[in-house]
Order: C-alpha cells, then sequence, then structure tokens
C-alpha cells in the first residue's frame, strides 16, 4: 500500500496512511514521508504502537535526533524525552505558542511526538502554518520585516527565577538540567527561507523570542505583539486530536505549536524526539 494522506484543513495538515513505522522504512517509503511532511507542516499517523527503539529509528530515517541541553531525557535514550502530565496537575510543557528550539544555534528542524496515553477527551495540539502568516502580511509589511533578525532565548521558558525550581530539583515529571544555556541567546533572521523548499515563513514565536533588533524596546515590543496575534489567526491553523499509537511529526521551519491544557482529571504520556537542523537563513 502506497503512502496516502488526507488533508485535515484548508491550510496545514494531512493525516498519513500506508506506512507501518514499526518496519524499517525503505529509502522511498522515507523520502514520500519526509516530502508529505514538508508540503503539509504537519502529519500524524494512527496505530504505531512504537517501542523507543522504533521511535529513534524512525527519527534516524528522518534526520539526526537533537539532545536538549536542558530538559532531562530518559535514562539510556538521551534523544527521548518523555513528557509526562499526571492526572490532577496541570500541564506545563509546551503550553504556548512556540516553534520547538528556536533558541538553538541551529533550532530543531522537526519533531516526532508520539503518544501512550492520551486522556479520553482534550490534550489536543493546534498547529499554525508561518508560511500562510507570512504570505498573508502586507507587501509594505514584508519589505520591513525581511532584513530584521531577532533575539531567540530560553530564559522566558526555562529561568527557574520566574518558572520555579521543582523542575530543577526534580519534583515533577519532566525534570531539567540547570546551566547558562538557560541565558544563552542566538539572533535569528525574522523571515527565514526553508533550507528544502524554499519557501519563506515568520520565525518568530512568543515563548522563545526575546526582542528584535535595530528597535527600540516599545517598537520591538508592539511589533513582536503583533506578529504573534497575526501568525495564529484561527485561518492559519489545523487541530490534531491524540489517540494512543498515534505518531505525530511537524516541521519547526515553517510551523508553530501550541499544546492545549483542558485535561486536568486525566493522564496524558508522549515521547518526543526533535531533529537537529541548520542555521536559519
Amino acid at each position: 500500500m502506497a503512502l496516502a494522506a488526507r488533508t485535515i484543513s484548508g491550510t496545514l495538515g494531512a493525516e498519513i496512511s500506508g506506512i507501518d513505522l514499526r518496519k524499517p522504512l525503505a529509502a522511498d517509503d522515507a523520502a514520500a514521508l519526509r516530502r508529505a511532511i514538508l508540503d503539509h507542516g504537519v502529519v500524524y499517523l494512527r496505530g504505531q504502537e512504537l517501542s523507543l527503539d522504533d521511535q529513534l529509528a524512525l527519527a534516524r530515517a528522518l534526520g539526526k535526533p537533537d539532545v536538549h541541553p536542558i530538559a532531562n531525557a530518559m535514562e539510556g535514550f538521551p534523544e527521548i524525552i518523555r513528557v509526562e502530565s499526571p492526572a490532577g496537575e496541570g500541564a506545563f510543557f509546551g503550553t504556548s505558542w512556540h516553534t520547538d528550539n528556536s533558541f538553538f544555534e541551529k533550532p530543531s528542524a522537526m519533531t516526532i511526538l508520539r503518544a501512550e496515553r492520551v486522556p479520553v477527551t482534550g490534550g489536543d495540539t493546534l498547529f499554525a502554518s508561518m508560511e500562510k502568516a507570512w504570505e498573508m502580511l502586507s507587501e509594505p509589511m514584508r519589505r520591513l520585516l525581511e532584513p530584521l533578525q531577532a533575539v531567540h532565548s530560553a530564559a522566558r521558558a526555562y529561568d527557574p527565577k520566574t518558572t520555579g525550581d521543582a523542575k530543577y530539583r526534580g519534583e515533577t515529571p519532566i525534570s531539567y538540567t540547570y546551566s547558562e544555556r538557560v541565558y544563552e541567546t542566538n539572533e535569528h533572521p525574522v523571515v527565514r527561507t526553508h533550507p528544502e523548499t524554499g519557501r519563506q515563513s515568520l520565525y518568530v514565536n512568543p515563548m522563545f523570542t526575546e526582542r528584535i533588533l535595530g528597535l527600540n524596546p516599545h517598537e520591538s515590543e508592539a511589533l513582536l505583539e503583533m506578529l504573534h496575534a497575526h501568525a495564529t489567526r484561527p485561518d492559519f491553523t489545523c487541530r490534531v486530536a491524540w489517540e494512543p499509537g498515534q505518531v505525530t511529526i511537524w516541521d519547526n521551519r515553517s510551523v508553530q505549536h501550541y499544546a492545549i491544557d483542558d485535561y486536568r482529571d486525566f493522564d496524558r504520556v508522549l515521547y518526543r524526539v526533535t531533529l537537529e537542523g541548520t542555521r536559519p537563513a
């Protein structure tokens, strides 16, 4: 059976069938899956009961897995983060609009997220197309943005002085390791060109983008506020519901996402691998 894609919105997102990820991917299947991710921004596959080794094999078929410098990985699997939200607690990982690891010098290219336990209701993930967001800006605004650079940092999401230190003490399901990487900054274009498709996207997000270089603070704040609101307009988005055994893959170079925290009465356990990218240009 050949790979098939069923689109889930008018802008981005597709459900993929025709590939069994429990088996080693043939080169043509890996290429077809990669093409689907590039074409749709985010894809998901149901009924994929993968082991940790299977998920890593999938990741390596698509690229080189990252190792996160702050969020601790699983013992024996330095590339895999177990994303757990126990019943009775609110989620705290990824619960605002962001692009995974944009604070890296070479931000993550793709993310592979696998579901083990999901809520009976709730726990969906929203995705927004930054290609569409860029396309729908006015020509004068695009001329303004194209030469600009923005500063990205993990501090807003990971600084224990503002987010609390329980995660650094190992008292939460996802624990962190403290280092100067929390405060390290990197500069990336406000508008990036995709290294594989050549398409342009907005590349700022409210979780990791601190300011735009060359602007006064109030100018930077106002422009970022406008861009964040524009980029996540409902008509640029799709919504993905989860079920056990589902694998969802998205392209961080052209997509933002938001994990909805609306399932406090239920457990949720997923496993995340991100793939190494290139410096945005």
